[in-house]
């Protein structure tokens, strides 16, 4: 979760680190450091000042040697040990000779820590991280060189990683390794870059190339070679980058998010281009056959936070018009309740960064039971995309505010396009309704510019409502994702607290919390439930509950039973989540403007969790 840089080969490697860092805050702002080659050894700073630690970092690196020509940098979010300059990273050696950078979790560390204390390591973090320059160390006391030493390391460890070491007695060479958490190779003419994203060295590298599981690459000036971990040559994959700059920048907008919730459209757009090919709905990539798929006797869906309620709204979808069971299971959840899949299970993927590590790891367990594999993901290339038999790429575009917005609806529509595929080998819906569906998921990038063009009148009922600080939001059928999605938005970036329920559990439980001074949303844009929508919200509206509707336009039952409503376009019932879940995020973006809070800088969130 945590992001990292490095260069070699350049005439002065700190400002692209510091500029790297800069974009990378969104994977972690916690803490930031620097390590430099120089000719007197490896000179190191970090800083940890929460969401202003790259800045503070700037700050002490005007004391830095000039013109370094290699370094690497890093920006945490914490898992072990907590905030604190001492957890920082880079972290060294006994001897300061070795420096290091990691983005992942070394599940053996506290084994291998107390076999380095015995033989007389001093550690001064409490991270999992500084295991590797300790044994690193080790080896090169053997006579190994770094890169020897490094594999001879990474074979002792358990976990996921994308690290950087740098040696300073080894000038001008980075080795640099990955299993699990990401991790990019750029090259320009004379200079060669790692980082955990593109962003970090978007308008520095002439190419880009995918480090795979278990492959070390040594980097110098003049490129990098690759080898796994037994030492055999490998190759890297390139990865064909087609972002400007522009794109890792606000554009004009207060926020990543704001400007990232006018993006919905085009990511929709984005998403259902070309994706039907003489009347097939088609994969990017597949490597099953449709009868395979058209034996498919069961499906089951593994996601994370918003990604999870994408999955539930999916699952509706699918038993809806492919007529197939569905689960949907919460990915870290997934492996350890020992699932039943098999050869003719189908389980899919969902993952904005294609990176998530509970995501991925089901997967594999889906694999290892002879399940076949989807993946959705908006990363082309990315590690669930490469293990995967089928993918769905969601063309979003880069995603910079942690709180998941336009990558939430393309995941809807690309799981609805599969949903529809599904129905299409399975013979469950007429070619004619799945034409019809096809063309409603089309107009529905104009129907989210107007959801977007009544940012306005989202703002005035906030202004009613945003001293309170409980939420319960009701939906049904699809509904209810719409209203968990809501209510995750909120809890992100407001910090209130707010619940996400199906109406018809109000009266199990939670109708006890309902009181004057609660706010109640409800999703009212399904015309077959809203009678008992309706019959819910006077529950609540007896109890002394503000009531909130979302809701089609022009409903003239709706004012009977709100007090305020979020007025959207009216689609088809399973689609109505991709306009309904626009209008919760205005909802949330104007209480968290309101509250004076920073909307892409959440407190204790990242945006791609790479640990479990």
């Amino acid at each position: 979760m945590c992001g990292i840089i490095g260069v070699v080969g350049s005439t002065d490697a700190l400002p692209i680190l510091l500029e790297g860092l800069e974009r990378l805050e969104y994977r972690g702002y916690d803490s930031a450091g620097v390590a430099l080659h120089t000719a007197d050894g490896t000179w190191r700073a970090r800083t940890a000042s929460g969401t202003e630690s790259v800045t503070a970092l700037v700050a002490q690196c005007a004391s830095a040697p000039p013109k370094t020509a290699s370094g690497i940098g890093h920006t945490r979010w914490a898992t072990h040990g907590a905030p604190g300059e001492h957890n920082a990273h880079p972290h060294v050696d006994c001897s300061g000779d070795v420096a290091l950078i990691h983005n992942g979790i070394i599940e053996n560390h506290h084994e291998l820590a107390a076999q380095l204390t015995a033989r007389g390591h001093v550690f001064t973090s409490v991270t999992d991280t500084e295991v590797l320059a300790h044994r690193i160390e080790e080896f090169l006391r053997d006579g190994l060189d770094l890169e020897a030493a490094v594999r001879a390391t990474l074979n002792e460890v358990r976990g996921a990683f994308a690290i950087a070491v740098i040696r300073a007695s080894e000038p001008d060479v980075i080795v640099a390794a990955r299993r699990v958490s990401p991790l990019i190779i750029g090259t320009a003419e004379g200079q060669t870059f790692l980082a955990s994203d593109v962003p970090a060295i978007l308008d520095r590298a002439d190419r880009f190339f995918v480090v795979d599981d278990d492959q070390i690459c040594v980097l110098t000036p003049s490129g990098y070679r690759a080898t796994d971990l037994s030492g055999a040559p490998t190759e890297l994959t390139e990865l064909v980058v087609d972002w400007d700059l522009e794109a890792a920048q606000k554009g004009g907008y207060d926020s990543f998010m704001i400007k990232e919730m006018h993006e919905q459209p085009d990511a929709i757009r984005a998403t259902l281009l070309d994706r039907v090919h003489q009347g097939n709905i088609v994969f990017d990539e597949l490597r099953i056959t449709d009868e395979q798929l058209r034996q498919v006797d069961k499906v089951t869906l593994v996601a994370c936070g918003s990604s999870y309620h994408t999955a539930m709204v999916a699952k509706y979808a699918i038993e809806q018009w492919a007529r197939v069971s569905v689960e949907v299971d919460i990915a870290s959840e997934f492996r350890y309740r020992n699932p039943v899949v098999d050869s003719t299970s189908l389980v899919i993927g969902v993952s904005q960064s294609g990176e998530t590590i509970d995501t991925i790891t089901a997967l594999r367990e889906a694999k290892s039971r002879g399940a076949m594999v989807v993946a959705v993901s908006n990363i082309v290339d990315s590690s669930m995309a490469r293990e995967a038999d089928a993918v769905l790429y969601t063309r979003a575009g880069l995603e910079i505010c942690v709180v998941a917005t336009k990558t939430v609806l393309a995941q809807i529509v690309a799981l609805e396009m599969l949903a529809l595929r599904l129905a299409q080998l399975r013979g469950t819906l007429s070619p004619s309704r799945i034409e019809e569906l096809l063309g409603r998921l089309h107009e529905i990038p104009v129907l989210v510019e107007k959801t977007l063009a009544s940012d306005d009148a989202v703002a005035v009922v906030v202004d009613q409502v945003k001293d309170t600080h409980d939420f319960f939001f009701l939906g049904r059928n699809v509904g209810y994702p719409t209203a968990l999605e809501g209510a995750l938005k909120l809890k992100e970036i407001t910090y209130v607290h707010a619940e996400g329920y199906p109406a018809g559990e109000l009266k199990h439980g939670p109708l006890a919390l309902i009181e004057p001074g609660v706010v109640v949303i409800a999703m009212i844009t399904n015309d077959e439930l809203k009678e008992k929508l309706f019959a819910n919200l006077a529950e609540v509206k007896s109890r002394g509950a503000t009531v909130i509707a979302v809701a089609h336009e022009n409903d003239a039952d709706v004012a009977a039973v709100a007090d305020f409503v979020l007025w959207v376009p009216a689609t088809e019932s399973l689609l109505s989540p991709l306009v309904d879940m626009v209008a919760l995020q205005q909802f949330a973006y104007h209480l968290a403007h309101a509250r004076g809070l920073n909307v892409d800088r959440p407190r204790n969130l990242a945006k791609t969790v790479t640990v479990e």
